[in-house]
């Protein structure tokens, strides 16, 4: 649900009672990802998606129905391909969605709310929920920041520990806020485990836990056109962008409107200022070994998510003979994506900069780079592994009472409650 933070914030402050809808878990193909959230107010007011289109009207009339009787629920749509008044998704994967009314006024729908406010304001921030295990846990909140986050961001816990309760020991919060904390690290939306008393032992209990974090951040290093196309692109992606350049005369606001941070500076030893997260992007436009060189000597050394460098081949070529002198290994060097970009034909610097972005999209999800027309791999694909499961993100098992697939028509569709028994 922190996906649509900035709206929520709006209505907790507008104190509107609403229901929300959340993937907790996918399976196959599926357009959207754990965490993708659809909210309903009393007004019928809907904002969000969990699925792109295929099941938004059943899950709004779930949100409407929780709303009504003050009861989560937690519903498995899949396909059905025998049944033609099926509620499923087209492209043949699965989704468990949980639906939560959220009532103002409330102690869970206080500490929602301060979740909320800090995701739209960019920070990072996780929320755990239960989706079974004793009674007494089902709709509380438990909110976690990193350990690291400024004491004066929480209002309401200035010493940074957790905010609100999951309803039972206080082991399981610890426990919870330890899985959380490493959810943040990595940046993942999931599904975990635990006992009811804190023990990893005994996973009688499933947790979900959706984290946000600031924009990853894109550093653009030479302000040249091609550069000013690739922060159009990168702020379209979501980055946070930032134009280096040795050159005050180049790396101007009037240049570069929509940078979020414009440096003067030279390209290797702004870097060396900078705590870089392994989502972070570096492309390498300058195309001047007295700036590439030192430049990529650092940049292929850290832990970041690409390095890409502008240049034919026969600079690549040079370059690479510069940074072997340099003592960069061959590992080092595999790293350097160079000539940086996809073959897609272009020239000018809005292609050059859709191409490169294409390649920094592929890497990030795993793609081939190649056409879908042809391929055989998922056009949708699973999330990578979590951390924490050691796998993908689960589906929650369809054996436990908590959870029904719905393959019936909208019409006669009849949530089940949590803990009423039924199949």
């Amino acid at each position: 649900m922190l996906d649509i933070a900035p709206e929520l914030t709006q209505w907790c402050a507008q104190g509107r009672d609403f229901a929300v809808a959340t993937v907790v878990a996918t399976r196959g193909s599926t357009p959207r990802q754990p965490g993708a959230a659809l909210a309903v107010d009393a007004d019928g007011t809907a904002t969000g998606s969990v699925s792109g289109g295929c099941v938004e009207a059943t899950v709004y009339e779930l949100c409407r129905q929780a709303l009504a009787t003050g009861a989560s629920v937690l519903e498995r749509f899949g396909y059905d391909e025998n049944d033609p008044f099926a509620v499923g998704l087209s492209c043949g994967g699965a989704i468990d969605v949980l639906v939560t009314p959220v009532r103002a006024g409330t102690p869970d729908a206080g500490t929602l709310a301060t979740a909320l406010a800090a995701a739209a304001r960019g920070e990072a921030v996780a929320v755990v929920r239960a989706l079974d295990g004793p009674a007494g846990l089902l709709g509380h909140v438990l909110l976690v920041r990193p350990e690291d986050s400024p004491a004066n961001s929480l209002e309401d816990s200035p010493d940074g520990s957790p905010s609100g309760s999951l309803g039972g020991d206080g082991r399981l919060d610890r426990a919870a806020a330890d899985a959380a904390r490493a959810m943040l690290d990595a940046g993942r939306t999931s599904t975990v485990r635990i006992g009811a008393d804190g023990s990893w032992c005994d996973g009688a209990t499933t947790l979900l836990i959706e984290t946000t974090a600031p924009p990853p951040r894109m550093i653009v290093f030479g302000a040249v056109d091609f550069a000013s196309a690739l922060v159009h692109v990168g702020k379209f992606l979501g980055y946070h962008l930032t134009v280096c350049d040795a050159r005050a005369v180049f790396a101007t606001r009037r240049r570069f409107p929509q940078a979020d941070e414009i440096a003067v500076d030279w390209p290797h030893r702004y870097l060396d200022t900078q705590q870089l997260d392994t989502r972070a992007v570096l492309c390498v436009l300058t195309h001047d070994a007295r700036f590439d060189v030192p430049l990529l000597e650092r940049a292929l050394r850290l832990p970041v998510a690409y390095v890409g460098a502008m240049g034919s081949r026969r600079t690549h070529q040079e370059r690479l003979r510069r940074l072997r002198a340099a003592g960069l290994t061959g590992r080092e060097l595999a790293r350097l994506r160079s000539p940086i970009g996809l073959d897609l034909g272009g020239r000018t610097p809005e292609e050059t900069a859709l191409s490169i972005a294409a390649e920094i999209v592929a890497g990030r999800h795993g793609g081939t780079g190649r056409p879908l027309t042809g391929t055989r791999t998922p056009v949708h694909r699973d999330p990578p592994p979590s951390p924490l499961t050691g796998g993908h993100a689960p589906v929650v098992d369809p054996g436990r009472t908590i959870v029904r697939t719905v393959t019936v028509a909208p019409s006669t569709t009849t949530p089940r409650r949590y803990g009423d028994g039924s199949s």
